[in-house]
């Protein structure tokens, strides 16, 4: 036991001696390293400030109707006036029997659709490909975890399956198909019959966009209330919300054009102008920069100024979203990042003028200059003329000079730390 434990000790002992004597080389070649590289990236820096605040639309609340309620549109979907927005049946067998009228309906449609097909290998073909698209479209539907259309694809997948079948079966005639086409639509007569007593539809009585949301906001903050609005009490609405209406079944939004009501700090409202045109960069559902119309700006209190931002675009991606936490953007600058290390300002010589010169940035230079990063390519330093974009505070945003093999691109290996850097130097390794 003695001699297995001595053997352990000792194998722990040398696979820590090797571990050291690798982490004390890094080290050391890593303080001794002549010049240090760090990558060049896309960049977008913002002027820019949160603003939190609430998202107001013009809404008609639809009334919950006793009964199994069955939603027929999806989130964002346009509605016209007239047109079914869902259906409420009086018990589970009502509904059953309105899943079979569907179901009949598709099939006396599919039917139809057979008798007067052509029947040929073309048109096969084309039916196997609409088959494999629905297929398709349904996989990427329910990977991207977007549902809305989820039952419409399904039914699109079914129905595809079910006329290549009617079409093409084993021992498919006209004459068999006419008379299934017939039993079908007299089945769908009597059952139609039967269950219109026991099923209500709802429809819209104006047109708009159907939501399902309905989180109480909708009385108490309209696109009429919010110019009465103070910075105290949109954040109150903000703090105690209604919660969900459950005497509704959901809304129709009747108006294209929607708000949204922040407080902002007082030195940011100052450089917004009603009327003209901010930028607000949305998270969530909507996750996209929205031009908006500034409506109002209203009263400061405690140095917070409450503003009204308007837009009539991007409205059914909208119906899901209320409380916002958005950015507001005064200004971009777009090119690529590099420390404030890499980059040099070189002296711009006459070709007979001997090589040029690497300095640190100076405004004292006397002679024309340039502004440079060194980037490292296959083991030589090159050099890359660029523009100055933005300043951070340990960073510069910048833009390539010039064309063809010689610009900054990104990914570049750009050099922050090296002495006697020029073009075309062969760095040892």
């Amino acid at each position: 036991m003695k001699q297995g434990k001595s053997l352990i000790t000792f194998v722990i002992l040398a696979m820590a001696a090797v571990l050291a004597l690798y982490f004390g080389s890094y080290a050391f070649n890593v303080l001794n390293e002549p010049y240090r590289t760090v990558q060049a990236y896309s960049y977008t820096a913002n002027d820019s400030v949160a603003a939190e605040g609430l998202v107001v639309r013009e809404a008609l609340l639809l009334s919950a109707q006793s009964g199994i309620l069955e939603i027929t549109r999806a989130e964002g979907e346009k509605v016209g006036k007239g047109q079914q927005v869902a259906l409420v049946y009086r018990d589970s067998q009502a509904q059953a029997s309105q899943a079979h009228i569907e179901e009949l309906e598709m099939d006396i449609q599919l039917l139809e659709e057979a008798i007067a097909q052509s029947g040929g290998l073309e048109s096969a073909a084309r039916l196997d490909e609409d088959i494999l698209q629905a297929v398709v479209d349904l996989r990427a539907s329910y990977a991207l975890g977007s549902y809305t259309q989820l039952r419409a694809q399904a039914m699109n997948v079914k129905s595809s399956v079910l006329k290549r079948g009617y079409t093409y079966g084993e021992g498919i005639t006209s004459a068999g198909l006419s008379a299934r086409l017939r039993d079908l639509r007299e089945e769908l007569e009597v059952l139609t019959r039967q269950s219109a007593s026991a099923t209500v539809q709802v429809t819209a009585p104006v047109p708009g966009v159907f939501s399902s949301l309905v989180d109480g906001y909708e009385s108490r903050l309209t696109p009429e209330s919010v110019y009465q609005l103070t910075p105290s009490s949109l954040q109150e609405l903000i703090n105690n919300p209604a919660g969900e209406d459950s005497g509704s079944m959901g809304k129709l939004i009747t108006d294209s054009t929607w708000y949204f009501a922040a407080n902002l700090p007082k030195d940011a409202a100052g450089r917004l102008e009603e009327g003209e045109t901010a930028v607000l960069r949305f998270s969530g559902e909507l996750h996209r920069d929205v031009n908006m119309t500034v409506e109002r700006i209203g009263p400061t209190e405690g140095g917070r100024t409450l503003v009204v931002f308007s837009s009539n675009r991007y409205l059914t991606l909208t119906t899901l979203l209320r409380h916002q936490t958005v950015e507001l953007i005064f200004e971009s600058w777009s090119g690529l990042r590099i420390p404030k290390e890499a980059l040099h300002l070189e002296e711009i010589v006459q070709k007979d003028s001997g090589a040029s010169s690497s300095a640190p940035p100076s405004s004292s230079a006397a002679v024309p200059t340039r502004t440079v990063v060194y980037a490292l390519i296959n083991g030589r330093t090159e050099s890359r003329e660029v523009a100055i974009v933005h300043e951070g505070a340990d960073y510069y945003v910048v833009r390539p000079v010039g064309a063809g093999r010689k610009v900054l691109r990104d990914g570049d290996a750009v050099i922050i730390q090296g002495t006697g850097l020029q073009d075309g130097l062969r760095l040892e390794g």
